[in-house]
C-alpha cells in the first residue's frame, strides 16, 4: 500500500447457500452472502459507502445495489472473469486507502447449476462471434479446448504428466472432504481421474470444475473500524493485476500464464516473498490453472509445477477448490474468503496450522479470468 495511506482490511466474509440451489435467483444468493459478510463483520450496513459486483444484469452492479438496499458514492463493475473480484479487491482498497471510500462491500451470485436444470439456459458458454474472437470461433474453440491446449504445450515443453494434473484434483477433493460446505467430498484417485470419460485432451472430467450455485461477499474497511469488527483483521498488503490476451493467436507462451506479472506485482508491493506464503487459494477450473499458477507466482521454477504439486510442499485451495467445493461461475470471490477464514483460524477441520499449531500469517490469493485472459493477485495478511 501506498506510504502514508490508511491501512485496509476485510472484516467481514461469507458465502451463500452453495452447491444445489434450485429455489433461489442469484439476487437472493447476493442478499445471503451480503448479510452473512456484515454479520460476520460486527458492523452496521449504514458504514458501506463502496460496493462492487459483475455478471449479474445490465447495470451491475448498479441493479444489486438497489436490491441489496444500498446507495453507494464508490462503485466498481470491472469484469474480466474469473480474477474479476482480486482485481475489485485492488481497486476497492485504492480506494479505501486514498480516502474516496471506507467500507466497501464486494458481492457475486450466481444460479449457473439451477439454470441449465431448469433449461433457461444450456452448458455451452459463449463469449459471441465479434471483435478478436471472430478469426478463431470457425475453428470451434471452446473454452474448455483453451485450456486443454496450453496444458498439452506445458507437458510437451516441459515434460508434465497426466498423472501430476490428476494429482491436483485428488488433493482437491482431499480438502474438500474437510469442508462441509462443499459439494464433493468422496474421495478420488489419481486412477479415477485418468479413467474418467475425456472432455478435451487431456481434460478428462475430473480435471474440470464443478458446476454449481452459489454466491459469497467480503467487506474490505479502512484501519479505523477495524476496532469496531467482531472478528481478526486481515490486511491487504499487496496487490496485482494483468491482462494478456483474448486470442489464442496473441498469447505469446500457453507455458506462462498472466499470474506471472500479477503476481509478481503483487508480492514486490506486499514486501514479502513466496517462499513466506503460508497458504494459496489459486482458481481452478481446470488442474492445469492450479499447476501453471503455482510456477509463475514464483513458488517453484516453471516447469517444475508437477513435481511441486506431487510434494505437496503448500496447502493450495484448502477448502476444495472449484473441482470439489463450489464452481458458480466467476469463483474468485471465493477464494478471499477462504484465504480469510484460514488466516482468522476458522475453517475448521481443514484448518492450516504451522508445526507448532500456530494460525498462519500470510497468504496469496490468485484468481484467472477467460483463458488465462487476466489475473488478479492479493497478498493477505493476519492481525
Amino acid at each position: 500500500m501506498t506510504a502514508g495511506a490508511r491501512k485496509v482490511a476485510v472484516v467481514g466474509v461469507a458465502l451463500s447457500d452453495c452447491g444445489r440451489v434450485d429455489d433461489a435467483t442469484p439476487y437472493t444468493l447476493h442478499a445471503q452472502a451480503a448479510r452473512r459478510a456484515l454479520a460476520d463483520s460486527g458492523l452496521d450496513r449504514s458504514v458501506v459507502d463502496g460496493f462492487a459486483s459483475a455478471g449479474t444484469g445490465v447495470l451491475a452492479p448498479v441493479e444489486v445495489a438497489e436490491y441489496l438496499g444500498l446507495r453507494p458514492t464508490w462503485v466498481d463493475s470491472t469484469s474480466v472473469g474469473g480474477s474479476t473480484w482480486e482485481v475489485m479487491a485492488a481497486h476497492a482498497a485504492d480506494a479505501i486507502a486514498a480516502g474516496h471510500a471506507n467500507a466497501v462491500l464486494l458481492v457475486y451470485g450466481s444460479t449457473a447449476r439451477a439454470d441449465i436444470k431448469a433449461g433457461r439456459r444450456t452448458g455451452n458458454l459463449s463469449y459471441g462471434a465479434r471483435g478478436p474472437l471472430q478469426f478463431e470461433v470457425p475453428y470451434g474453440h471452446t473454452l474448455i479446448a483453451k485450456y486443454a491446449m496450453a496444458a498439452r504445450r506445458h507437458m510437451i515443453e516441459h515434460g508434465t504428466t497426466v498423472e501430476q494434473l490428476a494429482e491436483v484434483a485428488v488433493q482437491a477433493r482431499e480438502n474438500a472432504a474437510r469442508n462441509p460446505e462443499a459439494m464433493f467430498r468422496d474421495p478420488i484417485t489419481v486412477d479415477d481421474v485418468l479413467s474418467g470419460p475425456m472432455i478435451a485432451d487431456p481434460f478428462t472430467k475430473l480435471h474440470c470444475c464443478l458446476r454449481s450455485d452459489g454466491g459469497a461477499a467480503v467487506l474490505l474497511a479502512a484501519e479505523e473500524y477495524v476496532r469496531d469488527s467482531r472478528a481478526t483483521p486481515v490486511r491487504i498488503l499487496g496487490t496485482g493485476e494483468h491482462v494478456s490476451h483474448a486470442t489464442m493467436s496473441e498469447w505469446p507462451d500457453f507455458t506462462v500464464s498472466p499470474a506471472a506479472v500479477s503476481g509478481r506485482l503483487a508480492f514486490e508491493r506486499a514486501g514479502v516473498r513466496p517462499s513466506e506464503i503460508e497458504l494459496a487459494e489459486i482458481y481452478d477450473a481446470f488442474t492445469y490453472m492450479t499447476l501453471v499458477t503455482l510456477e509463475d507466482l514464483g513458488f517453484c521454477k516453471k516447469g517444475e509445477g508437477g513435481a511441486y504439486v506431487q510434494a505437496r510442499e503448500l496447502p493450495v485451495n484448502t477448502d476444495g477448490g472449484g473441482l470439489s467445493a463450489q464452481h458458480p461461475g466467476m469463483r474468485g470471490l471465493f477464494l478471499l474468503v477462504e484465504a480469510v477464514r484460514q488466516l482468522r483460524g476458522e475453517a475448521g477441520e481443514r484448518q492450516v496450522r504451522r508445526k507448532d499449531g500456530t494460525l498462519p500469517e500470510l497468504a496469496v490469493a490468485s484468481g484467472t479470468g477467460g483463458w488465462f485472459c487476466s489475473s488478479g493477485t492479493v497478498i493477505l495478511g493476519r492481525g
